[in-house]
């Protein structure tokens, strides 16, 4: 599909929104007025999509709209529309298992790929508000609640095979969004790909090691399997700290257009993952040495109780009477098969542990190496401060990838990226 027309799709400008949203009786009134008194702005600042804050005299609203390409890119990248049905999916699946913790739905659109939400104000992107070292308090109740519930829920922990493989169906085609993951995470960065770009020349050196290096190629081709054969539960599939809003009070959770049945530690590490690279980046940040050090340690204690909170929520739905069909209760019956279980369970939960680890570690890297970077970095403004914070994030990731039995528990992360704060990279010999 090229231009802004095909079939019944066309792409909505400011006018053409106006004269649709109009129609909508739903949206007049909560929006107010008269149409041609709203404020229409165009606010997308992410990589594929146009997005619309529309303001009226009672009430405001958020209209998303998927484009028939990769906006980053252009037309030369086409994208099909129907990233915008598993969106829209996944957003009343999260909202039943997770409820106040996704925006609320107002209005879809199937033929146009557009879906109208509510408008979260005075929210912000979190990526943003770390970047300003701004603490958030009830992040880590609020997203360990979010990602416990809607992937335990989704899990065969909780569901019957035939559940669960009607979900897997109904989101499997959503490929070409997978497609973009396993390209632009799982191989792109570690081979010459004409899109990938770094804090040159500083990184020229990493980013060649890199290419060359056969345990990384190898651990990095373990997870990628991982997260193409191994549909655990409901994922949002691209779960960084740009898609998540929040306030002091207040978290919410966006754009879960990438979703998909995966391995649940891609969503647990990608949290991590941006966490870290926060507080790597933050060193970058500073006007005078040692003043984001409250802001930094506040990062790693909220990297440590992410694992530990989303862990004891998990196991606790577990725990409560789980009605899948994997771990069936008559197996496990009397004092010896309760114990038998609970052992079980924390087996589960420490394989978990080291496909968050695994997964963490290929976030970092396709951020600093990759096609869409992270404004935790891109935003320091000296290039080779920048690199610095990036070989960091770079130098603790790879250790996480190739020898994730090295970090046994969440401390062993948080203690290894804490050593890592200071550490200055010879670019000459990276």
């Amino acid at each position: 599909m090229t231009g802004d027309r095909a079939g019944d799709y066309r792409i909505l400008h400011e006018a053409a929104l106006r004269d649709y949203l109009a129609d909508v009786p739903d949206l007049v009134a909560l929006l107010g007025a008269e149409p041609v008194s709203w404020s229409i702005t165009e606010v997308g600042d992410g990589n594929l999509n146009l997005v619309f804050i529309v303001r009226g005299d009672r009430g405001g609203v958020a209209v998303k709209q998927a484009l028939p390409y990769v906006r980053l890119v252009g037309e030369s990248w086409p994208l099909p529309l129907s990233r915008a049905h598993y969106e829209y999916l996944a957003l009343s699946r999260q909202a039943e298992l997770a409820p106040g913790l996704v925006p609320a739905l107002l209005h879809h659109d199937e033929k146009l790929a557009l879906t109208v939400m509510e408008l979260l104000e005075p929210h912000v992107i979190m990526r943003k508000g770390l970047v300003a070292a701004t603490h958030y308090p009830r992040f880590v109740d609020d997203i360990t609640t979010f990602m416990a519930r809607t992937l335990f829920f989704t899990s065969d922990l909780a569901r019957s095979a035939a559940e669960k493989k009607q979900a897997i169906a109904a989101f499997a085609g959503n490929h070409a969004l997978c497609k973009i993951t396993e390209d632009l995470i799982f191989t792109d960065p570690y081979r010459i790909a004409e899109q990938n770009r770094w804090t040159a020349p500083y990184l020229d050196g990493l980013a060649a090691s890199l290419r060359d290096d056969m345990d990384l190629h190898v651990a990095i081709s373990r997870l990628k399997l991982k997260f193409m054969a191994s549909p655990e539960a409901l994922l949002h599939g691209d779960l960084h700290t740009g898609s998540i809003m929040v306030t002091g009070s207040q978290t919410r959770v966006i754009d879960p257009e990438f979703a998909f049945y995966g391995p649940m530690g891609f969503d647990v590490g990608a949290v991590l993952a941006n966490l870290l690279m926060a507080y790597f980046a933050s060193a970058g940040h500073e006007r005078m040495p040692g003043e984001r050090a409250a802001f930094e340690g506040w990062l790693l204690e909220t990297v440590e109780a992410v694992w530990t909170e989303f862990s004891r929520k998990f196991l606790d739905l577990w725990r409560a009477g789980a009605a899948g069909d994997a771990y069936p209760a008559s197996l496990f019956t009397g004092a010896q098969g309760a114990a038998r279980l609970e052992a079980e369970r924390q087996a589960y939960m420490q394989r978990l542990f080291a496909d968050t680890v695994g997964f963490a570690a290929a976030k970092t890297i396709r951020r600093i190496f990759g096609l869409a970077h992270n404004i935790d970095f891109e935003l320091i403004e000296d290039p080779r401060k920048r690199a610095i914070s990036e070989a960091r994030a770079v130098r603790l990731a790879r250790a996480m990838m190739v020898a994730t039995g090295t970090f046994p528990a969440i401390a062993d992360v948080t203690g290894a990226a804490r050593k890592l704060r200071d550490w200055q990279p010879d670019f000459a010999t990276a």
